[in-house]
C-alpha cells in the first residue's frame, strides 16, 4: 500500500510539472499575441503615417517647394534694399536743410509762463492707516 502511494505521489507531481509548464507556455502564448498585436497597430499607424506624407508630397512638389524659399529670399532682400535706401536716403541738402530748420526752432523766442518767485508750501504727507483685509479662503478645484 505504501508502494501504491508513493507511485501515486510521484504521478501527481509529474502531473504538475506538466501542468505548470503549460500555464508557462500559455502565459508565453498570450505575451506574444499582445506583442503582435501591439506591432500590428504600429504597422497599421506607420501605413496611415505614409498614406499621409504621400498624400502631402502630391500636393508639395519639390519645385513647389523651391518657388515658396525662392519668393521668400526674394522679398527678404527687396526689403533689406527698401531699408537700405531709408536709412541713406537723405542728401547732403536734405541734412543742411533739418539743421537750418532745427536753428530756427532754437533761436525762436518761446513765451514761457513766469516762474513763482513765492516758495513752495511744504506739504507734510499724511500716513493712512493700513486696513487689514481678511485673507481669502483657499478653495480646493473639483
Amino acid at each position: 500500500k505504501a508502494m501504491l502511494l508513493l507511485k501515486k505521489k510521484r504521478y501527481q507531481e509529474q502531473l504538475l510539472d506538466k501542468t505548470e509548464n503549460q500555464i508557462s507556455n500559455l502565459e508565453r502564448m498570450v505575451q506574444d499575441i499582445e506583442f503582435t498585436q501591439i506591432e500590428m497597430k504600429v504597422i497599421e499607424g506607420l501605413k496611415i503615417g505614409n498614406e499621409c506624407l504621400n498624400k502631402m508630397h502630391q500636393v508639395m512638389s519639390i519645385e513647389e517647394v523651391e518657388r515658396i524659399i525662392g519668393e521668400t529670399q526674394d522679398a527678404v532682400e527687396y526689403q533689406r534694399q527698401i531699408d537700405e535706401l531709408l536709412a541713406g536716403s537723405l542728401t547732403e541738402e536734405d541734412e543742411d536743410a533739418i539743421l537750418e530748420e532745427l536753428n530756427a526752432i532754437t533761436q525762436e523766442q518761446l513765451e514761457l509762463p513766469e516762474v513763482p518767485s513765492e516758495p513752495l508750501p511744504e506739504k507734510v504727507p499724511e500716513v493712512s492707516p493700513i486696513k487689514n483685509r481678511p485673507k481669502p479662503e483657499l478653495v480646493a478645484a473639483s
